[in-house]
Protein backbone atom coordinates (compact mmCIF):
# COMPACT_ATOMS: atom_id res chain seq x y z
CA UNK A 1 0.00 0.00 0.00
CA UNK A 2 1.50 3.62 -1.33
CA UNK A 3 -0.36 6.16 1.11
CA UNK A 4 -1.18 3.77 4.22
CA UNK A 5 -2.66 5.20 6.95
CA UNK A 6 -1.40 3.55 9.55
CA UNK A 7 2.42 2.14 9.96
CA UNK A 8 2.77 -0.91 12.44
CA UNK A 9 6.43 -1.12 13.29
CA UNK A 10 7.23 -4.18 14.47
CA UNK A 11 10.88 -4.94 16.24
CA UNK A 12 11.95 -8.54 16.26
CA UNK A 13 15.02 -10.01 18.11
CA UNK A 14 15.14 -13.79 18.52
CA UNK A 15 11.00 -13.71 18.81
CA UNK A 16 10.22 -15.41 15.57
CA UNK A 17 8.22 -18.36 16.76
CA UNK A 18 6.11 -15.33 18.34
CA UNK A 19 5.85 -13.27 15.23
CA UNK A 20 3.13 -15.02 13.27
CA UNK A 21 0.65 -14.05 15.99
CA UNK A 22 1.38 -10.68 16.18
CA UNK A 23 1.46 -9.73 12.48
CA UNK A 24 -2.13 -11.85 12.12
CA UNK A 25 -3.74 -10.01 14.65
CA UNK A 26 -2.65 -6.97 12.47
CA UNK A 27 -3.65 -8.31 9.16
CA UNK A 28 -7.10 -9.05 10.77
CA UNK A 29 -8.03 -6.28 11.54
CA UNK A 30 -11.32 -4.36 10.04
CA UNK A 31 -9.29 -1.11 8.97
CA UNK A 32 -7.53 -2.32 6.10
CA UNK A 33 -5.04 0.99 5.45
CA UNK A 34 -2.29 -0.05 6.61
CA UNK A 35 1.36 -1.32 6.33
CA UNK A 36 3.30 -3.65 8.67
CA UNK A 37 7.59 -3.39 8.93
CA UNK A 38 8.94 -5.99 10.47
CA UNK A 39 12.48 -4.44 12.28
CA UNK A 40 14.48 -7.66 11.96
CA UNK A 41 17.72 -6.97 14.52
CA UNK A 42 19.90 -9.20 13.08
CA UNK A 43 18.15 -11.80 14.84
CA UNK A 44 19.97 -15.26 14.73
CA UNK A 45 16.71 -16.92 14.54
CA UNK A 46 14.43 -17.70 11.31
CA UNK A 47 12.78 -14.53 11.72
CA UNK A 48 13.57 -13.44 7.90
CA UNK A 49 11.94 -16.98 7.48
CA UNK A 50 8.93 -15.90 9.34
CA UNK A 51 8.68 -12.46 7.63
CA UNK A 52 8.70 -14.20 4.60
CA UNK A 53 5.64 -16.38 4.75
CA UNK A 54 2.71 -13.00 5.12
CA UNK A 55 1.31 -13.44 1.85
CA UNK A 56 0.46 -9.87 2.07
CA UNK A 57 2.01 -6.79 -0.07
CA UNK A 58 1.38 -4.53 3.02
CA UNK A 59 4.06 -6.51 4.79
CA UNK A 60 7.78 -5.33 4.51
CA UNK A 61 10.73 -7.14 5.94
CA UNK A 62 13.65 -4.85 6.37
CA UNK A 63 16.82 -6.52 8.43
CA UNK A 64 19.32 -5.23 10.20
CA UNK A 65 23.03 -5.47 9.73
CA UNK A 66 24.36 -5.13 12.04
CA UNK A 67 22.37 -5.36 15.21
CA UNK A 68 21.39 -1.91 15.89
CA UNK A 69 19.97 -2.48 19.71
CA UNK A 70 16.16 -1.94 20.17
CA UNK A 71 15.95 1.57 20.05
CA UNK A 72 17.68 3.17 16.35
CA UNK A 73 15.85 -0.08 15.33
CA UNK A 74 12.74 1.68 16.89
CA UNK A 75 13.52 4.77 15.07
CA UNK A 76 14.59 3.26 12.22
CA UNK A 77 11.38 1.70 11.75
CA UNK A 78 8.97 5.24 12.15
CA UNK A 79 11.49 6.72 9.29
CA UNK A 80 10.65 4.64 7.03
CA UNK A 81 7.10 4.80 7.81
CA UNK A 82 4.39 6.33 5.42
CA UNK A 83 1.74 6.20 7.35
CA UNK A 84 0.30 9.50 9.37
CA UNK A 85 -0.42 7.21 12.35
CA UNK A 86 2.44 5.11 13.70
CA UNK A 87 2.02 2.19 15.97
CA UNK A 88 5.06 0.50 17.54
CA UNK A 89 4.44 -3.28 18.66
CA UNK A 90 7.25 -5.75 19.74
CA UNK A 91 7.06 -8.87 17.95
CA UNK A 92 6.03 -10.74 21.14
CA UNK A 93 2.68 -8.95 21.70
CA UNK A 94 -0.39 -8.34 19.54
CA UNK A 95 -3.95 -7.07 19.28
CA UNK A 96 -6.79 -8.84 20.97
CA UNK A 97 -9.55 -7.24 19.18
CA UNK A 98 -10.21 -6.81 15.46
CA UNK A 99 -11.72 -3.04 15.58
CA UNK A 100 -9.10 -1.74 18.01
CA UNK A 101 -7.68 0.32 14.79
CA UNK A 102 -10.81 1.11 13.55
CA UNK A 103 -12.05 2.76 16.83
CA UNK A 104 -8.35 4.23 16.70
CA UNK A 105 -8.35 5.86 13.95
CA UNK A 106 -11.59 7.13 13.99
CA UNK A 107 -10.95 8.86 17.21
CA UNK A 108 -7.70 10.39 16.52
CA UNK A 109 -9.20 11.72 12.61
CA UNK A 110 -12.14 13.25 14.45
CA UNK A 111 -10.13 14.90 17.91
CA UNK A 112 -6.76 16.45 15.53
CA UNK A 113 -5.46 17.51 18.91
CA UNK A 114 -5.25 14.00 20.51
CA UNK A 115 -1.37 13.15 19.54
CA UNK A 116 -2.09 9.55 20.77
CA UNK A 117 -4.67 6.90 21.99
CA UNK A 118 -4.06 4.23 24.29
CA UNK A 119 -6.17 1.26 26.19
CA UNK A 120 -5.95 -1.56 28.60
CA UNK A 121 -4.70 -5.00 27.56
CA UNK A 122 -4.24 -8.26 29.21
CA UNK A 123 -0.88 -9.66 30.66
CA UNK A 124 -0.28 -12.87 28.44
CA UNK A 125 1.71 -15.44 30.67
CA UNK A 126 2.36 -19.12 29.10
CA UNK A 127 -0.10 -18.69 26.33
CA UNK A 128 -2.86 -17.60 29.01
CA UNK A 129 -4.41 -14.10 29.58
CA UNK A 130 -3.87 -12.99 33.06
CA UNK A 131 -4.43 -9.35 35.08
CA UNK A 132 -5.57 -6.31 33.71
CA UNK A 133 -2.79 -4.01 32.66
CA UNK A 134 -2.97 -0.13 31.73
CA UNK A 135 -5.76 1.26 32.90
CA UNK A 136 -6.25 4.98 33.04
CA UNK A 137 -6.45 5.39 37.28
CA UNK A 138 -9.03 8.51 36.76
CA UNK A 139 -11.74 7.08 34.05
CA UNK A 140 -10.95 3.57 33.65
CA UNK A 141 -14.50 2.58 32.43
CA UNK A 142 -14.72 5.39 30.26
CA UNK A 143 -13.74 6.10 26.88
CA UNK A 144 -13.14 9.42 25.97
CA UNK A 145 -10.54 12.48 24.87
CA UNK A 146 -8.11 13.83 27.89
CA UNK A 147 -6.68 16.86 28.39
CA UNK A 148 -3.41 16.16 28.23
CA UNK A 149 -2.14 18.02 31.33
CA UNK A 150 -4.79 16.46 33.20
CA UNK A 151 -3.75 12.72 32.11
CA UNK A 152 0.26 14.23 32.90
CA UNK A 153 -0.20 15.01 36.21
CA UNK A 154 -1.07 10.92 37.16
CA UNK A 155 1.40 10.17 34.42
CA UNK A 156 4.32 11.54 35.98
CA UNK A 157 3.89 9.14 38.66
CA UNK A 158 4.35 5.86 36.91
CA UNK A 159 3.87 4.52 33.40
CA UNK A 160 0.12 3.80 33.03
CA UNK A 161 0.34 3.51 29.09
CA UNK A 162 1.18 0.16 28.23
CA UNK A 163 3.28 0.05 25.28
CA UNK A 164 1.88 -2.12 23.17
CA UNK A 165 -1.42 -0.37 23.25
CA UNK A 166 -0.43 2.88 21.48
CA UNK A 167 -1.23 4.77 18.35
CA UNK A 168 0.48 7.56 17.74
CA UNK A 169 0.12 10.95 15.44
CA UNK A 170 3.22 11.14 13.28
CA UNK A 171 3.16 14.61 13.67
CA UNK A 172 4.26 14.05 17.58
CA UNK A 173 7.09 12.24 16.60
CA UNK A 174 8.25 14.73 13.74
CA UNK A 175 7.69 17.83 16.03
CA UNK A 176 8.89 16.88 19.63
CA UNK A 177 11.33 14.00 18.60
CA UNK A 178 11.57 9.92 18.64
CA UNK A 179 13.34 7.72 21.43
CA UNK A 180 16.51 9.13 23.11
CA UNK A 181 18.76 6.65 22.74
CA UNK A 182 20.33 7.31 26.41
CA UNK A 183 16.84 5.77 28.00
CA UNK A 184 16.37 2.01 27.15
CA UNK A 185 14.53 1.65 30.23
CA UNK A 186 12.17 3.85 30.42
CA UNK A 187 11.86 6.07 26.83
CA UNK A 188 8.00 5.16 26.33
CA UNK A 189 7.59 6.94 29.30
CA UNK A 190 9.36 9.71 28.63
CA UNK A 191 7.67 10.35 25.50
CA UNK A 192 3.96 9.22 26.45
CA UNK A 193 4.55 12.45 28.89
CA UNK A 194 6.42 14.34 26.39
CA UNK A 195 3.34 14.21 24.02
CA UNK A 196 1.09 14.76 26.67
CA UNK A 197 2.41 18.09 26.90
CA UNK A 198 1.35 19.18 24.30
CA UNK A 199 -1.57 17.34 23.06
CA UNK A 200 -4.77 15.65 24.47
CA UNK A 201 -4.87 12.20 24.82
CA UNK A 202 -7.70 9.54 23.53
CA UNK A 203 -8.33 6.80 25.91
CA UNK A 204 -10.45 3.60 25.40
CA UNK A 205 -11.75 1.34 28.32
CA UNK A 206 -11.61 -1.84 26.60
CA UNK A 207 -8.91 -3.96 26.98
CA UNK A 208 -7.96 -4.80 23.18
CA UNK A 209 -4.63 -5.82 22.74
CA UNK A 210 -2.11 -8.32 24.90
CA UNK A 211 1.22 -8.00 26.62
CA UNK A 212 3.55 -11.10 26.77
CA UNK A 213 5.40 -11.59 29.71
CA UNK A 214 8.67 -13.93 29.50
CA UNK A 215 12.48 -14.13 29.57
CA UNK A 216 12.82 -12.39 26.08
CA UNK A 217 11.35 -9.69 26.62
CA UNK A 218 12.77 -6.10 26.69
CA UNK A 219 11.15 -4.99 29.84
CA UNK A 220 12.91 -8.41 31.64
CA UNK A 221 16.43 -8.18 30.09
CA UNK A 222 16.72 -4.38 30.28
CA UNK A 223 15.49 -4.93 34.09
CA UNK A 224 18.31 -8.10 34.74
CA UNK A 225 20.87 -6.02 33.12
CA UNK A 226 21.37 -2.59 35.11
CA UNK A 227 18.97 -1.80 38.13
CA UNK A 228 21.14 1.39 38.37
CA UNK A 229 20.07 2.65 35.05
CA UNK A 230 16.55 1.85 35.53
CA UNK A 231 16.49 4.08 38.97
CA UNK A 232 18.49 6.79 37.32
CA UNK A 233 15.72 7.03 34.20
CA UNK A 234 12.90 6.80 36.39
CA UNK A 235 13.98 10.07 38.53
CA UNK A 236 14.95 11.75 34.54
CA UNK A 237 11.77 11.95 33.19
CA UNK A 238 9.92 14.41 35.88
CA UNK A 239 12.66 16.15 35.33
CA UNK A 240 13.26 16.37 32.10
CA UNK A 241 9.32 17.09 31.54
CA UNK A 242 9.88 20.28 34.04
CA UNK A 243 12.77 21.39 30.95
CA UNK A 244 10.60 21.22 28.47
CA UNK A 245 7.43 22.62 30.99
CA UNK A 246 9.68 25.54 31.63
CA UNK A 247 10.33 26.45 28.02
CA UNK A 248 6.50 26.08 27.00
CA UNK A 249 6.06 28.41 29.80
CA UNK A 250 3.42 25.65 31.62
CA UNK A 251 4.11 26.52 34.88
CA UNK A 252 1.31 24.25 36.88
CA UNK A 253 2.51 21.73 35.11
CA UNK A 254 6.51 22.42 36.37
CA UNK A 255 5.16 22.49 40.05
CA UNK A 256 3.48 19.03 39.12
CA UNK A 257 6.54 17.82 37.83
CA UNK A 258 8.54 19.13 41.24
CA UNK A 259 6.68 17.10 43.15
CA UNK A 260 6.32 13.80 40.62
CA UNK A 261 9.89 13.86 41.24
CA UNK A 262 10.54 13.77 45.04
CA UNK A 263 7.81 11.11 45.20
CA UNK A 264 9.74 9.03 42.61
CA UNK A 265 12.86 9.94 45.11
CA UNK A 266 10.68 8.96 48.03
CA UNK A 267 9.85 5.85 46.71
CA UNK A 268 13.75 4.34 44.99
CA UNK A 269 14.81 5.52 48.85
CA UNK A 270 12.68 3.79 50.99
CA UNK A 271 11.46 1.09 49.31
CA UNK A 272 12.53 -2.26 47.74
CA UNK A 273 12.07 -0.82 44.08
CA UNK A 274 13.17 -3.10 41.01
CA UNK A 275 13.17 -6.11 43.47
CA UNK A 276 16.71 -5.42 45.19
CA UNK A 277 17.11 -6.25 48.69
CA UNK A 278 18.07 -2.79 49.71
CA UNK A 279 16.67 0.16 48.53
CA UNK A 280 18.17 1.40 45.42
CA UNK A 281 19.21 5.24 46.12
CA UNK A 282 20.96 6.30 49.14
CA UNK A 283 20.60 9.77 50.57
CA UNK A 284 24.17 10.73 49.36
CA UNK A 285 23.24 9.50 45.90
CA UNK A 286 20.00 11.61 46.04
CA UNK A 287 21.66 14.78 46.77
CA UNK A 288 24.36 14.36 44.00
CA UNK A 289 21.23 13.37 41.94
CA UNK A 290 19.52 16.72 43.07
CA UNK A 291 22.49 18.61 42.60
CA UNK A 292 23.04 17.67 38.85
CA UNK A 293 19.52 17.71 38.10
CA UNK A 294 18.94 21.90 39.25
CA UNK A 295 20.84 24.42 40.35
CA UNK A 296 17.70 26.19 41.73
CA UNK A 297 17.61 26.50 45.56
CA UNK A 298 14.33 26.67 46.05
CA UNK A 299 13.60 23.49 43.70
CA UNK A 300 15.97 22.00 45.65
CA UNK A 301 14.66 22.76 48.78
CA UNK A 302 11.23 22.16 47.71
CA UNK A 303 12.07 18.80 46.53
CA UNK A 304 14.14 17.70 49.22
CA UNK A 305 11.52 18.64 51.94
CA UNK A 306 8.56 16.89 49.87
CA UNK A 307 10.95 13.41 49.23
CA UNK A 308 11.78 13.24 52.81
CA UNK A 309 7.82 13.64 53.36
CA UNK A 310 7.34 10.72 50.96
CA UNK A 311 9.92 8.81 52.49
CA UNK A 312 7.94 9.42 56.13
CA UNK A 313 5.37 7.82 54.28
CA UNK A 314 6.57 4.78 52.65
CA UNK A 315 8.38 4.07 55.98
CA UNK A 316 5.33 4.80 58.09
CA UNK A 317 3.19 1.88 56.34
CA UNK A 318 6.35 -0.41 56.49
CA UNK A 319 6.08 -0.14 60.32
CA UNK A 320 8.88 1.46 60.81
CA UNK A 321 7.88 4.02 62.87
CA UNK A 322 10.71 5.96 64.12
CA UNK A 323 12.20 6.61 60.68
CA UNK A 324 8.86 7.64 59.66
CA UNK A 325 8.98 10.34 62.69
CA UNK A 326 12.92 11.02 61.40
CA UNK A 327 11.78 11.75 58.33
CA UNK A 328 8.53 13.71 58.94
CA UNK A 329 10.88 16.28 61.17
CA UNK A 330 13.60 16.53 58.30
CA UNK A 331 10.74 17.71 55.80
CA UNK A 332 9.63 20.12 58.17
CA UNK A 333 12.96 21.33 58.86
CA UNK A 334 12.96 22.02 55.24
CA UNK A 335 9.33 23.67 55.10
CA UNK A 336 7.10 24.01 57.77
CA UNK A 337 4.16 25.04 56.36
CA UNK A 338 3.41 21.08 55.43
CA UNK A 339 0.28 21.06 57.63
CA UNK A 340 -0.57 17.40 56.49
CA UNK A 341 3.05 15.96 57.27
CA UNK A 342 2.99 18.23 60.56
CA UNK A 343 -0.31 16.14 61.64
CA UNK A 344 0.96 12.85 60.94
CA UNK A 345 4.56 13.49 62.79
CA UNK A 346 1.48 14.19 65.67
CA UNK A 347 0.16 10.94 65.11
CA UNK A 348 2.98 8.96 65.26
CA UNK A 349 3.61 10.55 68.55
CA UNK A 350 0.43 9.32 70.13
CA UNK A 351 1.10 5.65 69.72
CA UNK A 352 -1.91 3.61 68.56
CA UNK A 353 -4.64 5.46 69.34
CA UNK A 354 -2.60 7.70 66.86
CA UNK A 355 -2.46 5.09 64.00
CA UNK A 356 -5.79 4.39 64.43
CA UNK A 357 -6.63 7.45 63.20
CA UNK A 358 -4.61 7.79 60.44
CA UNK A 359 -5.71 5.09 59.00
CA UNK A 360 -9.36 5.26 59.63
CA UNK A 361 -8.34 8.53 57.85
CA UNK A 362 -6.51 6.59 54.52
CA UNK A 363 -9.51 4.02 54.47
CA UNK A 364 -11.84 7.38 54.26
CA UNK A 365 -13.36 7.47 50.39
Amino acid sequence: MQNPTVSFVVPCYKLAHLLPECVNSILGQTYRELEVLIMDDCSPDNTAEVARSFSDSRVRHIRNDPNLGHLRNYNKGMGMCHGKYIWLISADDYLRKPHVLEKYVAVLDGNPRAGYAFCPGFGVLNGRETEILGRYPVRWQRDGIVRGHVLLRKLLYWNFVLAASGLVRRECYDKLGAFPLDMPWAGDWYLWCLFALHYDVAYFAEPMVCYRTHELSMTNKLFKEDVATCCEEDVRIPWMIKQKADEAGFRAVSRDCLNAVADMYARIIATRRYGMSKPSLTLEQFEESLSRHTSNQRERERVRARAYAGVGNEYYWQAETALAKEFYGRALEKDPWMPAVRIKRLLLSLGKSGDYVRKKISASP
